[in-house]
């Protein structure tokens, strides 16, 4: 986790210097499962601009915190019970859990109020100088991923959202000032259905909503490799200028590869291109181990080709963010290890807590969409399961990943902190199964 610590230290020290705490909300009662007391939060307004890390959040649904409302024919949604019950006021924001999202506690332990969703913004007002929350469920790298949702930001969308804010925030502050803002915020990506930073990790829908299923067609068209190289070279074009530099990520096998390089390299591209400088990159989690998936084995174990392909992907996803720290100037680029910190919590359930982590809370693991809808009945202790429903941690889970997440952070800050580029992250065997 070293890493992280040179994304974050800085902006760790600015949290506990410069602090705006946000009055606390009455905590919901975890005990029962039978109260359908929600409601559905009106637009956010902010009065007061947040002193503290600034931070901006691309993902899917284990990000979304509410922008999916405000699409009228979305299908990928959550603004309903059961979700929310644990969420303070039993709301049903449009987060994805019974709870809080890992980037909640995040937020919480960086003292700052969790990044409100982009669509409840003012682009007028003060609120494009705060943190904003741009992930929208169903997204992926590769924009055809999630298109069944019908409506919702791909990630090259949310990219073009925050070119938005800068061009206001410009208009408020000026070129210069706003640039340096940018410069100095946290970028949080997690495109991973299945866990958040969040550890949701860029490119988890490119496989379950895409490369995993029968009826898309990139299943078909591509191999692996090819997959890999596509998502790869999408991502980094999302990242980093095209100005600066080249397209090529990774080396190609040969010439009909070529075509694959230029989508992932220019996502990459433009990020760093508007600005973005400190990027934390959510690694895709053990996918074959999320409800959802377990159910396709003969035995319930995990799906270990599909873990194999999470592990294979963070590796390139590592290689791409390596090179664009030594070749960027003032890149500091991280990739979060969420592959371990999950497959801790769903090999050793028992010593964070937990009893169940292989199936979902509210038994939805072979449900059509896998989410907990108003007529499913969730388990009564929500505290005892990994996963809320077939995809989602649990509002539980995403506070003990948060935590390791945050431990390794602080540790990684008191060993090696000046270290110039992200160290390698590991690279777990997948989970044994024989189901391929």
């Amino acid at each position: 986790m070293a890493a992280l610590a040179v994304v974050l230290a800085i902006i760790a020290i600015l949290a506990h210097c410069s602090v705006v705490v946000a009055a606390a909300a009455p905590a919901a009662d975890p005990t029962t499962a039978d109260t359908r007391n929600f409601t559905i939060p009106s637009p956010r307004s902010t009065t007061s601009i947040t002193k503290g890390p600034v931070t901006y959040v691309f993902g899917d649904s284990m990000s979304d915190v509410g922008n999916n409302n405000y699409f009228p024919m979305s299908l990928a949604k959550s603004n309903y019970p059961w979700y929310g019950i644990d969420y303070p006021g039993r709301e049903a924001t449009g987060r994805f859990t019974n709870g809080k999202t890992i980037g909640d506690y995040m937020a919480d332990k960086f003292g700052v109020p969790s990044p409100p969703p982009f669509l409840s913004l003012s682009l007028a007002g003060k609120d494009v100088l705060g943190g904003v929350n741009f992930a929208s469920g169903g997204a992926g790298i590769l924009n055809e991923t999630g298109v069944y949702f019908v409506q919702y930001f791909s990630f090259d969308e949310q990219i073009t959202c925050f070119e938005t804010v800068k061009k206001a925030m410009i208009a408020k502050i000026g070129k210069e000032a706003a640039e340096a803002a940018v410069n100095a915020a946290l970028f949080q990506i997690g495109l991973a259905r299945g866990t958040d930073v969040t550890c949701a990790g860029e490119g988890s829908n490119d496989y379950i909503n895409n490369f995993l299923q029968p009826f898309m067609a990139d299943g078909t068209t591509y191999t692996h490799d090819q997959f890999i190289r596509l998502l790869i070279t999408t991502l980094d074009r999302q990242l980093k200028a095209s100005k600066i530099i080249g397209s090529a990520a990774l080396p190609l096998k040969s010439a009909e590869l070529d075509r694959l390089i230029n989508p992932f390299c220019s996502l990459l591209q433009r990020l760093y291109g508007l600005g973005a400088r400190k990027v934390v990159f959510n690694g895709l989690a053990p996918l074959g181990c999320i409800p959802s998936q377990r159910v396709r084995s003969t035995d319930g174990k995990c799906l270990g080709k599909v873990n194999a392909y999470a592990v294979q992907f963070n590796a390139a996803a590592k290689k791409l963010l390596d090179g664009m720290n030594a070749r960027l100037p003032g890149a500091q680029m991280a990739l979060a290890d969420c592959y371990s910190v999950v497959m801790e919590l769903i090999e050793h359930p028992e010593k964070h807590g937990f009893t169940t982590a292989h199936t979902s809370c509210c038994n939805v693991d072979t449900e059509v969409g896998g989410l907990c809808l108003p007529n499913t009945r969730p388990c009564r202790d929500r505290s005892a399961f990994v996963f809320w429903d077939a995809y989602h941690t649990s509002d539980a889970a995403n506070k003990v990943i948060a935590d390791r997440l945050w431990a390794g952070m602080m540790t990684s800050a008191g060993h090696g902190a000046g270290a110039s580029s992200p160290a390698a992250a590991p690279a777990p065997a997948p989970f044994p199964s024989e189901d391929y």
